[in-house]
């Protein structure tokens, strides 16, 4: 299922060289394979068929408008965190119906916006929030359907920046206050309990600490039953892990088959909102060396590259690995050494990856890879840099999905005090 591959020594996408995408778009760039992007979706239906489970893309790990028409037109649904990301399913063709919105700090403006649209769901994730979604659906006239987020404090075994599911997060909350929103909710009008929701992290390398947040879950769905209480679905969110460097491969099929076994004879249609796992590996960052800077008095070695933290905040948010290769091995140079590959950007945490083992010299392209998930959704104007263009690549052909920015754009909402 890798899209990416070498000819020649070169690497291409899809069939098509990244160095011709590089030479016509610029860099930095990243680029997409829709073929992986589809694939991907694909062989997480197919596991899930048994199930007749929902999938709903989690719009956060990238959002460009053409990925999200990609899985509309394959039937997905989407998991949001803002009304901006909910504009942009809508400008994507999604259909409202099939929208969960998450996310802790849900705005008055946000919430109305997705009650006038009648979304499918809306995460809840305080009593507040509640309290809030109440008021706004009343004044409207809706009802807003609502799902409780469950915090089962599991421990997902993940960076503690994209852990989720622990009482020290501040996401969802605990089982039984869980239990007392059902039970206000089920007595007000203006809302529909409809769900349960949990989302214990993000890269989750095994099954477990799923099955064990599906089990608490489960036994509260029990305790609503018994309260007449009826949920119609069980969400579990994504957190679904994937090859960054040397992590085996999410176990898809063993999960499948332990959710099967759990839910069996239940009347709960099953929800996952997968973003980062149909994503990741179907997209590379370009970018090129603009300077070496070999080690003096046995320092470090840096090759500088155009591409930055602002581009790419990973390495230096997560101290995330992604493995970098030339596009062209083939190239012949004399110095190979072990270097940090670092951009313009001026601070010390700006870098893309430390001690790697390559021959280089100005002007090399490289291709950072894994780099289709939280890569330019989390991009920033850091030091007024504009953001990196996106390709698509499909049918062995690349097409621009979004331009560069330029400099005169950056400026265009502000104002000059003077002026």
């Amino acid at each position: 299922m890798n899209p990416f591959s070498r000819q020649d020594g070169e690497l291409l996408a899809d069939g098509v060289r990244l160095s011709d995408i590089a030479n016509s778009i610029g860099t930095p760039v990243y680029v997409y394979s829709r073929s992986y992007f589809e694939a991907r979706y694909r062989a997480l239906q197919a596991a899930l068929a048994p199930l007749d489970a929902r999938i709903c893309y989690a719009v956060k790990a990238n959002s460009n408008l053409s990925v999200l028409r990609c899985f509309q037109a394959l039937g997905a649904g989407f998991d949001i965190v803002s009304g901006g990301e909910l504009q942009r399913v809508m400008a994507a063709g999604g259909n409202p119906e099939t929208v969960v919105f998450s996310g802790v700090g849900k705005s008055e403006a946000e919430i109305d916006f997705a009650l006038k649209l009648n979304i499918g769901c809306f995460n809840v994730e305080s009593r507040q929030e509640l309290d809030r979604l109440s008021q706004r659906a009343s004044m409207l006239g809706r009802v807003a359907p609502i799902s409780v987020r469950v915090n089962p404090n599991v421990d997902a075994g993940t960076h503690p920046y994209i852990s989720t599911g622990l009482k020290t997060n501040k996401f969802g909350v605990p089982v039984s206050e869980a239990e007392t929103m059902y039970q206000r909710a089920s007595a007000d009008p203006a809302l529909e309990v409809v769900g349960i929701d949990c989302h214990i992290g993000s890269q989750i390398a095994s099954a477990e600490p799923l099955l064990e947040a599906l089990d608490s879950l489960l036994e509260l769905v029990n305790r609503l039953n018994a309260q007449g209480i009826g949920l119609r679905h069980v969400d579990l969110g994504g957190g679904l892990g994937v090859r960054y460097k040397d992590e085996p491969d999410f176990d898809l099929e063993t999960y499948s088959a332990a959710l099967k076994k759990k839910l069996t004879g239940s009347a709960l249609q099953l929800v996952l909102e997968p973003g980062r796992y149909l994503v990741a590996n179907g997209g590379v960052l370009l970018t090129r060396v603009e300077y070496l800077k070999p080690s003096a008095d046995d320092g470090r070695s840096f090759a500088i590259v155009d591409a930055a933290m602002n581009d790419l905040i990973r390495p230096a948010l997560y101290q995330a690995w992604h493995d970098i290769e030339p596009v062209n091995q083939a190239a012949k140079h004399a110095r190979t050494a072990n270097w940090d590959i670092v951009g313009p950007v001026c601070e010390s945490g700006d870098f893309l990856a430390h001690d790697r083992e390559m021959a280089l010299a100005p002007g090399d392209l490289l291709a950072v890879l894994s780099a289709g998930a939280y890569g330019m959704v989390q991009s920033s104007n850091y030091n007024s840099r504009p953001r990196p263009a996106e390709v698509m690549v499909e049918n062995g052909r690349f097409r621009l999905i979004r331009r560069r920015e330029n400099s005169r754009e950056l400026l265009s909402l502000e104002r000059d005090l003077d002026g």
